[in-house]
């Protein structure tokens, strides 16, 4: 069976994760130095944040989206199957700095794809390359009985 997978890259779920270790590790050090009676994180904290990172890499990793045949498998805390047929469009979506594919389904529904993303601190070259290859994907495998709905108009 073919299938695609697009997944965030190590830099992009490490991305999040490093500002916070480095801020606890240099409270951690600087506390000490500037108070005779520190009241920050102690380092037993900062070495379970880092030994934490690790975890969080794993768990993050299977953040993303598998196109199949017949359906769009989103993988989030919670994994959702979208099928080609109830895909209304495609688009890229940018806020905070991020610019990522959402899928807009027959009932109105919008997701949000973790991956393929991209931002000015979340670097993928591949993006466009992989939203090309994701639209691509949908317009071959909707089906000859998929027929787009109306679009609502907004009053003025």
């Amino acid at each position: 069976m073919e299938r695609v997978r697009f997944r965030p890259t190590w830099y992009q779920r490490l991305a999040p994760l490093l500002p916070g270790a480095l801020l606890v590790t240099s409270l951690t050090i600087a506390a000490p130095l500037l108070s005779p009676h520190p009241a920050g994180p102690d380092f037993t904290f900062a070495a379970a944040v880092w030994l934490a990172m690790p975890a969080a890499l794993l768990l993050s990793a299977r953040f993303g989206v598998t196109l199949t045949p017949t359906a769009a498998v989103v993988h989030n805390p919670r994994r959702r199957t979208i099928r080609w047929a109830d895909v209304q469009g495609i688009w890229v979506e940018s806020g905070m700095g991020v610019r990522r594919v959402v899928i807009c389904e027959a009932g109105g529904r919008l997701t949000r794809l973790r991956a393929p993303a991209t931002g000015v601190l979340y670097q993928d070259a591949a993006f466009e390359e992989k939203f090309r290859t994701i639209g691509e994907w949908w317009l071959r495998h909707r089906g000859p009985q998929w027929t787009p709905l109306p679009q609502p108009w907004r009053s003025r």
